[in-house]
């Protein structure tokens, strides 16, 4: 949901899903949605009748064992709980195996599989997470799925960020900062300027470019094209050692290229967030174990297309090589030329 959503980005994101789908070797279709609606600014008796109204015609294409609608930008567990309640009023069959098909369960799985495929690409250099000190664009649920599994893992967050700017802990955030910089997201249209009230430590849009703090990786899930060409060149004069997408289309054409060139690994969006389909294929029967075990399998799959294919490294063309070859020879099976 938002100002930023229009026809053509809808279409573009379902095209680029298709492939990105197509790579986890799962049988599930693709589908996007959205609405330029902004929550951000209405009531919330607004966004809960928007809400419903919106699931009313919904409800046609989703439901148990058919379609499940996940979180996005502008679309948390509050607005989800207004899409199911709905769903329930003008539907008689709401779960599956007596779970309701939008649980909660699989709210942070997303945000959990950025991390294990950061992890698997330093497994590659025969380094960790431990110790590596992270900057985080967004402040969404994704956002802070991440620090909560980076902080797991021995990682250092250091930075959320949103409209009004971004914060920055210089020690890192722990799981007491993260606690509540969620409880202050969690108030539709807040700010993370009020983080600061809280901690004496922290700094507000200091330095002014978020991309001017020093890193050892990157993790993006800001809006689409929130990284350029120059953020690139700023992160990597920091020290930055890789760039992990968290949404759709954050790193630009130029910005992929200028990666390469300075040799910044990067983990495109089509392979870092499959974990949505992962959550879809093994419904509630998945454990961290065996997210971890997709994880790498897909990783691998990606990895070894690239290799294949002349693109040694290069996750982005292994990504896609891997989701056209499956959707090309899933046409072909049903008789498309």
């Amino acid at each position: 949901l938002g100002p930023h959503v229009t026809g053509g980005l809808i279409k573009a994101l379902g095209f680029d899903n298709v492939f990105s789908n197509g790579l986890t070797g799962y049988d599930v279709g693709s589908s996007v949605g959205g609405s330029d609606f902004n929550p951000f600014d209405k009531s919330e008796a607004e966004v809960q009748r928007f809400c419903q109204s919106y699931m009313t015609e919904l409800a046609k294409y989703v439901g148990p064992d058919i379609d499940d609608p996940t979180m996005g930008m502008g679309v948390a567990e509050k607005e989800m709980g207004y899409l199911f309640g709905q769903y329930k009023r003008i539907n008689a069959k709401f779960t599956s195996g007596n779970v309701p098909f939008m649980n909660k369960k699989s709210s942070e799985v997303p945000g959990k599989a950025v991390v294990l495929f950061a992890k698997e690409m330093l497994k590659d250099i025969n380094q960790s997470l431990m110790g590596k000190r992270c900057l985080i664009v967004g402040s969404g649920k994704t956002a802070r799925a991440i620090a909560s599994k980076l902080l797991e893992y021995g990682a250092i967050p250091l930075t959320f960020s949103d409209e009004s700017g971004h914060v920055y802990e210089p020690s890192g955030i722990d799981a007491s900062k993260l606690r509540t910089i969620s409880n202050i997201k969690l108030d539709r249209g807040a700010m993370l300027g009020r983080y600061v009230i809280s901690s004496t430590t922290a700094k507000f849009n200091e330095p002014s470019n978020i991309f001017d703090i020093s890193c050892d990786l990157c993790f993006s899930c800001g809006p689409i094209k929130s990284i350029d060409a120059e953020a690139v060149t700023q992160l990597a004069d920091n020290g930055c050692m890789g760039v992990i997408e968290a949404g759709h289309k954050n790193v630009t054409i130029d910005a992929r290229q200028r990666l390469k060139s300075r040799g910044v690994m990067y983990a495109p969006h089509i392979v870092t967030l499959t974990g949505v389909n992962i959550v879809h294929a093994h419904k509630h029967d998945l454990t961290d174990a065996t997210l971890e075990t997709e994880v790498h399998r897909i990783y691998n799959d990606v990895k070894s297309a690239a290799t294949e294919f002349n693109a040694r490294g290069d996750l982005f063309a292994g990504g896609s090589m891997v989701g056209f070859l499956r959707v090309a020879d899933a046409m072909l099976a049903h008789g498309a030329i």
